[in-house]
């Protein structure tokens, strides 16, 4: 008995917790008042939001149709373009955009928050932006770092920053300075391989214009780094140390001045890696043109308030008509099985928030229907308590021999819904697969749900004392 209470105790916390995450406003707004009343320091829970889709958050979604006709591999050249319009979106601020490509020369791009689809369209029309940066000096690199630190300093005491003097100097990157040599010059980036090592390298071809700059450029920058910046950011940063130096593949060190307009990037790179590295670099353009979108689409925001509001509803008014069902139908069992189903929400939606999954219409549908699904295992285990009981067993051995029994059952069916899930997910496209995730993790949760919370509820409240009130039960 004391594991099962220590068990108990474990659920009581995960409850507390999951539902604290999923819902922080109740439990700060009650450290707000006691702080305020007894002069305490609770701190606020930890805060984060949903990730709404398209539909609940309003934006913009456009599909392109890419010209393939003279492309050998339209698969590399299909990923090329979605790795720029990615960056092209990400590099504007849009928060959680879907970029992603459908059949073989479609590409769909939802871009939540933005409402002019002018602007859209001109966002990602636009040529990345590939440059090559040389080494600053030491005092040079100090100058940046101090300034930054006196800005911090400054918006610490929530002081105006353009007090201080040349604060621009904060917007600049302090290890590296730009050249004149940029993607504009750039011919094309190839993968190579040495001929005594045969491991794989990355060739970079300018064009004439190009070729003089890298010619300049390498040889007043011999034994120094010369970084590859796309979209005012390294591509990697490959020692992990937060910057780009000369540790870092896309900051190789010059040997000696280049001639001819051809440079090799050496590195410990397999060929999968060499291969990106090459479509991201030859990227600085669009590598296959789209045009003018196919079709567009704008979502207001209003309109998606008015969905989610109405797909809330339809959430809770599920729960309670579920929750209703289980106590008509199973009594004390099912007011047990009702507790375990709301842990399951709070965990559930946690966990939405935690991976974090981007909730659409169709994704709430799909955790709507598995709160429906959640009650399914709690069914069938009641039953075979029930057969249990009529065949004259207690009610703690009836408990046990009705999990026992009845999980066969539960996992058979759970897994099936879990095989289509999978299909769905795999080849369906974005809209169901939302459905599809949401769905396999209200499944997996419920199964937690009614395996463990339902029967550690079960062990701890229904004992002997409950003989004589068999009508509970």
């Amino acid at each position: 008995m004391q594991q099962k209470y220590l068990i108990f105790i474990g659920v009581v916390v995960l409850a507390v917790l999951a539902g604290n995450f999923a819902y922080p406003d109740y439990f700060n707004k009650g450290a707000d008042f006691l702080n305020q009343k007894f002069n305490l320091s609770i701190p606020h829970f930890w805060t984060k939001s949903f990730i709404f889709g398209l539909d609940l958050q309003g934006g913009v979604n456009l599909a392109y149709q890419a010209d393939l006709n003279n492309v050998t591999d339209k698969s590399g050249a299909m990923q090329g373009l979605r790795d720029v319009i990615e960056r092209r979106v990400n590099l504007f601020g849009v928060t959680e955009p879907v970029v992603q490509i459908q059949g073989q020369d479609r590409l769909i791009v939802e871009l939540p928050g933005i409402t002019n689809v002018q602007d859209a369209i001109r966002m990602i029309g636009e040529t990345p932006y590939l440059e090559f940066l040389e080494q600053r000096t030491e005092a040079e690199t100090q100058q940046i770092i101090d300034k930054i630190r006196e800005v911090q300093e400054v918006q610490e005491k929530n002081e105006d920053i353009s007090k201080v003097t040349d604060w621009q100097l904060v917007l600049q990157n302090p290890y590296f300075k730009p050249t004149e040599l940029t993607g504009k010059y750039l011919s094309k980036v190839n993968v190579v391989f040495d001929q005594t090592t045969y491991k794989p390298q990355i060739e970079i071809i300018f064009n004439k214009e190009g070729e003089k700059l890298f010619e300049q450029i390498t040889e007043k920058n011999i034994q120094k780094p010369l970084a590859i910046f796309l979209d005012g950011a390294s591509i990697v940063d490959t020692s992990g140390d937060g910057k780009i130096d000369a540790q870092d593949l896309y900051a190789p060190i010059v040997q000696d001045k280049i001639t001819g307009g051809r440079a090799v990037i050496t590195g410990d790179m397999s060929t999968q890696k060499a291969n990106e590295i090459t479509r991201r670099l030859n990227s600085g353009a669009l590598p296959v043109k789209i045009g003018n979108p196919i079709s567009q689409q704008t979502v207001g925001p209003t309109l998606g308030t008015v969905s989610l509001q109405k797909s809330l509803l339809a959430g809770i008014y599920g729960l309670l008509a579920v929750v209703l069902f289980m106590i008509l139908i199973y009594r004390l069992p099912g007011v047990l099985a009702s507790i375990a189903l709301v842990i399951y929400v709070a965990v559930t939606l946690s966990l939405f928030k935690f991976i974090p999954v981007t909730l659409s219409l169709a994704g709430i549908g799909g955790f709507i229907l598995s709160i429906g699904m959640a009650v399914d295992a709690n069914i069938l285990i009641f039953a075979r308590m029930k057969e249990e009981i009529k065949q004259g067993k207690g009610l703690s051995l009836a408990t046990e021999e009705g999990f026992k029994r009845a999980w066969p059952s539960i996992r058979d069916s759970n897994f099936n819904s879990l095989i289509v899930c999978a299909i769905l997910f795999i080849f369906s496209t974005s809209f169901i697969k939302g459905f599809a995730l949401t769905l396999s993790v209200g499944i997996l949760v419920s199964m937690f749900s009614a395996i463990f919370i339902t029967r550690i509820l079960l062990l701890i409240f229904v004992g002997p004392k409950l003989e004589k009130f068999k009508w509970l039960l």
